[in-house]
């Protein structure tokens, strides 16, 4: 499981900590308010931090947005206010759980496929040096990212360690074992500008292997 950084986990404790801090008072016998003000400052940060983590689509900042402009008037009852809390609060449970696996793929997969559809475009225009790079770069990230999330310690591995330690754990096999063994070399001709060794056929392999992996991996 990903670690998650720091400055994020600091930053949903304070949101969680101001939002249970918004001053409520009475308006009438049965019903306590918070300020608009104050609650206005609080949702738009803590909107703000869940699109950020967890995205647009998330069922946290969908359900958030949705109880913010459901809000009218200038003040805010407080059943409605612990309600907006709630989902900051359960959001932020996934938070130091640890519980962003399906974000770290989704995130790495969108970023890796358009280092390969580089890559693609390169090949089609005859570029086959370029297309193997870019393909070889968004290879090595994406088994490096998959091996940590697998709880394998990537720092300062070369590829072949890398692939290795997977292929050790049983984490890939069948025809994907095999191909991955060739990929180490293909990959140290690219960033060693040893390019004169690499062929079209290459860049197609690493190609067709880095897009099968994502699918099968950070689809």
């Amino acid at each position: 499981m990903p670690s998650i950084p720091q400055n994020i986990i600091a930053r949903f404790d304070q949101l969680a900590k101001q939002g249970s801090s918004i001053p409520v008072r009475g308006r009438d016998p049965n019903q306590q308010w918070a300020v608009n003000q104050d609650f206005y400052a609080w949702s738009s940060s803590a909107l703000h931090a869940l699109h950020s983590v967890f995205g647009k689509d998330s069922p946290h900042y969908e359900r958030l947005k949705a109880e913010v402009e459901r809000i009218q008037g200038n003040y805010i009852a407080e059943d409605h206010l612990r309600a907006c809390l709630g989902i900051f609060l359960g959001a932020k449970s996934d938070i130091d759980g640890g519980f962003l696996f399906d974000l770290e793929t989704a995130v790495s997969g969108e970023i890796f496929g358009d280092f390969v559809s580089a890559a693609k475009a390169a090949l089609a225009e005859g570029q086959h040096t370029v297309a193997t790079v870019l393909a070889c770069a968004a290879l090595e990230d994406a088994l490096k990212r998959y091996a940590t999330l697998k709880s394998i310690d990537v720092e300062g591995k070369t590829m072949e360690e890398v692939v290795n330690a997977l292929k050790s754990l049983g984490l890939v096999g069948g025809a994907q074992k095999s191909l991955l063994s060739a990929m180490p070399k293909i990959r140290n001709f690219a960033m060693h500008a040893d390019w004169d060794k690499l062929t079209p056929q290459d860049a197609g392999s690493v190609i067709g292997f880095v897009e099968h992996f994502l699918l099968t991996h950070f689809g």
